[in-house]
């Protein structure tokens, strides 16, 4: 305290942190950098356990051997799908009835904001298909899920057999203590978001549906499984839901530990876990893996119908099964077996899963990377914020000191033209902020509200008209008027573009701040890409050097990046042409997200990391 209260040694500590700021901040930079980097590193990471008790042993006598019937199932399933041209609902229900549970179904339907293109659909309507096994052993309080999207052609028909197959054996058994439902949902995650919607009694994504007839209990945990061959050699497991939400970390390690109790090959991101953990390789492979799920994470796009679970606090992860050129080969029977083995586990749990962490990263299945490891890579980037705008606020302190103050200690009095400055006002801010955040709301109203002026007046489609007018209005903020400033008194002084600079920096380290604690990896991606050349920038020095880094650095830019970088890990690079497709369709993805299942990532940067953007902008062309 007495370094603060003494003006003199106040004075020396605020000319120590000036002349060592841009160190400070390179440093900061690279340590954040090279931790995050680091964390793939074998030795840093953790190794999984089980947290919840009641889930900590695979010690479970699993009896599933209809591995025959599950294909069976899926052959007749597969027959009167293409004979109705979509899912046949008759005949779920009909063998649902059959096996003994209790059969319900729920038509849906939703008319999307544009047309997808990709999907080809505009008016969806379908409908959900779910029987419930109700528990011999207790109330019907609590139950789990078993989900099956019914997909087109012949898309996981397999596994629509093999759920059927696990309801026909599980009927038969007397243990369960908690209901069982299994789902058949229609055009993927819409059908699902309608049937949760309705389980819960809630509409937030304006889906149109007919009432829930039957209810189990409050759900637990769900598994979605996506099956579409007879064989498998790996199961892929995918955790990444809505907003970058993760589930429990048990229900990974539970998936985990049933596929080593069976010998099943399990894999993340695709990509088998290296037994040569020590050499530089497996530290590259690790790094991919984790890559992997950061830019997934980052999306905010659920990454299986489970995703969806997640935004009701209901655990839940999606397995695939893969059918490669391995040599080695699984069938239904031991499929079946796994899936059984991790349903009686679950059927153990006294409480919701709760006690492993809820967010991490993972390197491989084996290994993860907690929020207490983390967090500090984060950290070390917003420093870099934060000592720029600490530099910047003992700078403009200096315009309020009075000058006789200023030359004690050997300062060197002001020049004439410092002294005759005019001081500028907090209004030197209005327009800018004004302007910015203007634009922010057109980029986040306009496309889909003028997608029918867009259509009429040119020859494109209304999918196009929306994606055309966001990068219209996103390239239009560059060329807005950024010197109204000069209309106010005393604002074209370098006090001014320092003060609007250092709002700009605390209000993009407080955006960053907030989105990480939600969405680890899309802050981190936007924090590694602008946080350098937000504090770089200046209206003086190579003004032109510094609008191309600003330029590169664009939430669009950084995208685009992203799309490229995820092609090379997953080992098919495209085209510069095919990127650009890519890039188009992921914003139109983004849009749809959003108003589909309420995706916070378009407007988040829509509404907050763009206008700071262009604040950034404001003070690279300050005149």
């Amino acid at each position: 305290m007495g370094l603060l209260s003494d003006p003199y040694r106040r004075r020396a500590l605020s000319r120590l942190l000036l002349r060592l700021n841009t160190p400070l901040c390179i440093i900061s930079f690279l340590v954040g950098l090279g931790w995050f980097l680091g964390l793939a590193f074998h030795p840093f990471t953790l190794r999984i356990y089980m947290s919840e008790n009641a889930m900590g042993s695979t010690m479970v006598e699993e009896h599933f051997v209809h591995g025959e019937r599950a294909l069976s199932y899926a052959r007749e399933f597969a027959g009167h799908k293409k004979k109705a041209g979509g899912m046949p609902v008759a005949w779920l229900e009909k063998t649902m009835w059959n096996l003994g549970l209790e059969v319900y179904k729920q038509s849906f339907s939703r008319t999307l904001p544009f047309p997808d293109e990709m999907r080809e659909r505009y008016m969806v309507k379908g409908t959900n298909v779910y029987g419930i096994l109700r528990a011999p052993r207790a109330a019907s309080t609590e139950s789990l899920v078993l989900s099956v999207p019914c997909s087109e052609g012949q898309q996981n028909n397999q596994a629509v057999g093999l759920m059927l197959a696990l309801a026909s054996h599980f009927r038969g058994q007397i243990y369960w203590a908690k209901d069982i439902v299994f789902l058949v949902n229609e055009h993927d995650l819409i059908g699902m978001e309608a049937w949760l919607e309705a389980y819960h009694d809630v509409n937030v994504t304006e889906v149109h549906s007919s009432g829930m007839l039957g209810r189990a209990g409050a759900i637990q945990a769900a598994i979605s499984l996506e099956l579409s061959s007879d064989v498998v050699t790996s199961f892929d497991v995918a955790v990444e839901g809505l907003n970058g939400q993760l589930p429990n970390l048990d229900l990974v390690n539970l998936f985990y530990s049933f596929c080593q109790k069976n010998g099943l090959l399990c894999t993340i991101q695709g990509k088998l876990q290296r037994s040569d953990w020590d050499s530089l390789p497996a530290f590259v492979h690790s790094l991919q893996t984790m890559l992997l799920m950061v830019l997934k994470q980052g999306s905010g796009r659920p990454q299986g119908d489970h995703g969806l679970f997640l935004r009701y606090h209901i655990e839940a992860i999606t397995l695939r099964g893969i059918n490669s050129f391995r040599q080695y080969k699984f069938d239904m029977g031991m499929v079946g077996t796994t899936l059984e083995g991790m349903f009686r586990k679950l059927n153990n749990l006294l409480e919701r899963l709760h006690q492993s962490y809820f967010f991490y990263l993972l390197p491989s299945l084996s290994r993860f990377v907690s929020i207490g490891l983390y967090m500090p890579a984060f950290g070390f980037l917003i420093l870099i914020l934060v000592l720029k705008a600490l530099d910047l606020w003992m700078k403009l302190s200096r315009y309020n000191v009075d000058p006789d103050d200023r030359l004690c200690d050997g300062d060197q009095g002001p020049s004439p033209v410092a002294l005759e400055e005019p001081k500028p006002s907090l209004l030197t801010l209005v327009p800018p902020l004004l302007i910015c955040h203007a634009t922010g709301l057109a980029l986040y109203f306009v496309p889909i509200l003028g997608q029918q002026v867009a259509t009429q007046h040119f020859p494109v489609s209304e999918s196009e008209a929306v994606v055309l007018t966001v990068i219209a209005i996103y390239v239009a903020g560059l060329a807005l008027p950024h010197n109204t400033h000069r209309v106010l008194t005393g604002s074209g002084s370098d006090c001014g573009w320092m003060t609007l600079k250092l709002v700009s920096l605390l209000y993009l380290a407080m955006q960053l701040g907030c989105i990480a604690l939600i969405n680890f990896s899309l802050g981190f991606l936007l924090a590694v890409t602008m946080v350098p050349v937000a504090a770089l920038v200046q209206p003086t020095g190579p003004k032109y050097l510094y609008a191309v880094l600003l330029v590169l650095v664009t939430p669009a830019a950084t995208l685009l990046f992203c799309i490229f970088l995820y092609q090379e890990l997953i080992e098919y690079p495209i085209s510069l042409l095919e990127g650009w497709q890519r890039f188009l369709q992921a914003i139109a993805e983004g849009l749809l997200d959003h108003h589909l299942y309420g995706s916070i990532v378009f407007p988040f940067i829509a509404i907050f990391v763009y206008p700071c953007w262009l604040l950034l902008w404001n003070v690279l062309f300050w005149k």
